[in-house]
Parts: C-alpha cells; sequence; structure tokens
C-alpha cells in the first residue's frame, strides 16, 4: 500500500511531529506511522518521576489510540522493521510485511551507551530509557538491597535518586570530578552533591567501572572499579549518555556521521526522507534536549506542508527533575569564572546563581535553589542585550521588561 508519508518511529519526536502535522491544512493525507515499542506513544521525560512514584503511569501518554483514528492517522506498534529500500521507497519489517512511500520520516530515536567493560551484558545491568526499562527497575528495587547507578549526568541523578525514594542502597559512579559537569559549575555541584548525598544518595566522583561482577548464575553481584575497590549490587544502571540510532539508515546507503546527517530542511541525502530527534545529525550537532527536538518537529511538519522554512537551532536550557531541587543552566557554561561573572551564594541556604556576561551580554546562566528567574534569563540570552545591573536582576530589585536597550546604553 503507498502512503504519502511514513514516519518510523512512534516515541516523542515522532508524536511532536505528528501533532504539527495535523494543524497544518496542506498536511499529506495518508500518513503511516510505525512505532518498535508495543505501546502508544508516551512522555519519556515523566519516566523519572514515574519511577519515584510521583506520577501515575498514565500520566504519561501523549494521545490515545482514538486521537489517531480521528485524526486519520494509522499507528502500527510493536513493528521491528529490518530494511530500507530508498530506490523502491518501501519499508520491510521482519515479520515480512512492507509499507510503500512518497516520503518517509526516521525518528528512530537513540541506544543508551553502555560502559564497554566486562560484565555489561549480565543480568541485573539495565538502562533507563524506556517503559521496559521503568518496569525492569521496579522489579528489581523489589528483589535487591543495593544498586549502582553509572553516569552522573541527568538521567543517571535521576534514576539514582527514584531507585533510593523505592527504598535501595544507591552508589552513583562519576567518572569526572563533579556531577552534570556540561550544566553546572563547581559551587553549584558541591552544592547539588551535597544535597543528595544528605538523602542518603552514596556518591562517588573520579570513579570508573573496570568490571561489573557476577555470581555463579550469571547475575550482577558487583561493581569492579579501577581505583580497586569493590560495591557489591544486584542491580546496576547504565546512565553514560545515547548514541543515535542510525544502522537502517546506513545500510541504505544514507549519509551517516554520529548521527543522520541531514540539512536545514531535516532532509536527509535522499530527497525524500527526512530525519529528526534524537537520531539526527545536523553540522556537528546531535540531540537529546526537548526544546530542539520540538522546533525539527514544526519545521519539518511546515515542509512536509509544503512550505519553504528552515530550521534554526533555539536556546537550550534544562532542569533536574528531582523533587525537592531546583536547577537550572542555560547559554554557554563555563567551569572557570570570569571577571564579567555576576556570582550570588548562600550555602546556608543552599541557593546559588552566576550569570556569565561578554561584553556586558548574557552568555550563560546557572540557578540553583531559587529558579523563578529562569524564563527571564532565557529571554535575555536570546537578546543579546547589555544589562546594566545583573546584581538586581538577581536579587529581584529589578524588573526585566524595566532593562531596555537605550537603558543600558545610558
Amino acid at each position: 500500500m503507498m502512503y504519502d508519508l511514513i514516519i518510523l518511529g512512534n516515541g516523542m519526536a515522532a508524536h511532536r511531529l505528528v501533532q504539527e502535522l495535523v494543524a497544518q491544512p496542506q498536511r499529506p493525507q495518508r500518513i503511516l506511522m510505525l512505532g518498535e515499542e508495543p505501546c502508544l506513544p508516551y512522555n519519556r521525560v515523566l519516566l523519572s518521576s514515574m519511577l519515584a512514584n510521583e506520577v501515575e503511569d498514565a500520566a504519561a501518554e501523549l494521545a490515545s489510540a482514538q486521537w489517531y483514528q480521528e485524526q486519520g492517522i494509522e499507528l502500527l506498534t510493536a513493528v521491528k522493521v529490518s530494511q530500507l529500500q530508498p530506490q523502491q521507497k518501501c519499508v520491510s519489517a521482519e515479520d515480512g510485511r512492507q509499507w510503500f512511500y512518497r516520503r518517509l520520516v526516521l525518528a528512530t530515536g537513540s541506544s543508551p551507551v553502555l560502559p564497554g567493560c566486562v560484565g555489561e551484558n549480565l543480568k541485573g545491568v539495565l538502562c533507563f530509557r524506556t517503559q521496559a526499562d521503568l518496569h525492569s527497575l521496579r522489579q528489581a528495587a523489589q528483589e535487591g538491597q543495593a544498586a549502582v547507578v553509572i553516569g552522573g549526568g541527568f538521567l543517571g541523578l535521576e534514576a539514582a535518586e527514584g531507585l533510593r525514594h523505592l527504598g535501595m542502597e544507591v552508589t552513583l559512579l562519576q567518572r569526572g570530578d563533579r556531577l552534570l559537569n556540561r550544566q553546572l559549575d563547581k559551587s553549584a555541584a558541591q552544592l547539588l552533591q551535597s544535597n543528595l548525598s544528605a538523602r542518603g544518595l552514596n556518591i562517588l566522583t573520579h570513579s570508573s567501572v573496570a568490571e561489573i561482577c557476577a555470581d555463579a548464575q550469571g547475575q550482577v553481584r558487583g561493581v569492579q572499579l579501577k581505583s580497586g575497590d569493590f560495591l557489591p549490587a544486584q542491580t546496576v544502571v547504565c546512565a553514560l549518555g545515547i548514541q543515535p540510532r542510525i544502522d537502517l539508515a546506513k545500510a541504505a546507503g544514507l549519509q551517516v556521521a554520529r548521527g543522520i546527517q541531514v540539512n536545514t530542511r531535516m532532509q536527509s541525502s535522499d530527497t525524500d526522507i527526512f530525519a529528526l530527534g534524537e537520531c539526527c545529525q545536523l553540522g556537528e550537532q546531535t540531540y537529546g534536549l526537548v526544546a530542539p527536538i520540538w522546533e525539527q518537529a514544526k519545521v519539518l511538519a511546515a515542509i512536509l506542508a509544503g512550505q519553504a522554512v528552515h530550521y534554526q537551532e533555539p536556546l537550550q536550557a534544562t532542569q533536574l527533575k528531582i523533587s525537592g531541587i531546583a536547577l537550572f543552566s542555560c547559554g554557554e557554561i563555563s567551569a572557570e569564572p570570569s571577571p564579567e561573572d555576576v556570582v550570588l551564594l548562600d550555602a546556608q541556604a543552599g541557593v546559588y546563581a552566576r550569570l556569565l556576561r561578554q561584553e556586558g551580554r548574557l552568555q550563560g546562566a546557572i540557578l540553583y535553589g531559587d529558579t523563578q528567574s529562569s524564563p527571564d534569563l532565557v529571554r535575555l540570552i536570546r537578546a543579546q542585550e547589555v544589562i546594566k545591573d545583573p546584581l538586581a536582576l538577581l536579587s529581584g530589585q529589578t524588573e526585566i521588561s524595566e532593562l531596555r536597550p537605550e537603558e543600558a546604553a545610558a
């Protein structure tokens, strides 16, 4: 059967694209969405909150099957696509089914990075990317007493805190000198680590895994560190980042590097095949945050509806999804301070703020403990206006609306 558009993937990027498409008056009419997971599209961002039992599982559902039917979109789940044939414009599944397209969108997402050590495939070694992973982690929390989480990024912190919340004794390993080393400087990272440690999370920085060790039944029994220390554990969670899923595209002859290479129209090396989300690469940039992927979906929907638009990188901001911790990071973050930086620190209250400036213009910001000004700081970074009194801005003495270019130049 021929479709005007086939979307390969049923994750957040694919669903957002569909949402944008149904708002387009000139959208493709016959649309097929093929998902590898057996469930309807869901919000992965909520997985950590679901693990900590802070939200119900139903809250993650992005749309019902009825919604897709009402929009005239055919959605097939639990489909394992095995081959793309661009010359025939054909998508083939492992079970022999085939579908033909006029245009194709690859939204195949990413795979978790494993530590690359002995024992990474043992029973009890888990990741945290899917609903199936969520169910496995919940089961592990019921059966085991101790867990080791490898990786001190956002996902690792959220997984570790979720498992601790479920009653496990959790050790988190970070290879570098601080948590969230791409988003935070040393001061903010120290505040974060102190907070998490006070909750009962064991955090080891400068720590790398030499081997994941097994018992006689092939089950994880612990982690051997390169330092020589041994950490007993029944569960090991790998949260070392993601790698774009490019196998299908590469086998089909599309240009790939770390991801599926696209231009600013989200178009691959085949003009009728597009890619977006965690599987794609534009220039040297790959993606994992929601904001740029949402923008890609908006632009691609317009392109598929016949509009001449191009994708531009949005400003990326990040926030930690752990209950009771307010943390915000945006723009260009450097570990070392600059003479133009503005810093406020109240260690006793657990509040820290740093504004990174260049020639009076805001380039980046870190907020810990109080993130109320984050939307205003995002707007200032985008506007690139000179800030006359940044200290007053942070302390709440000046409204953003009062900061005008003419005032800054006065």
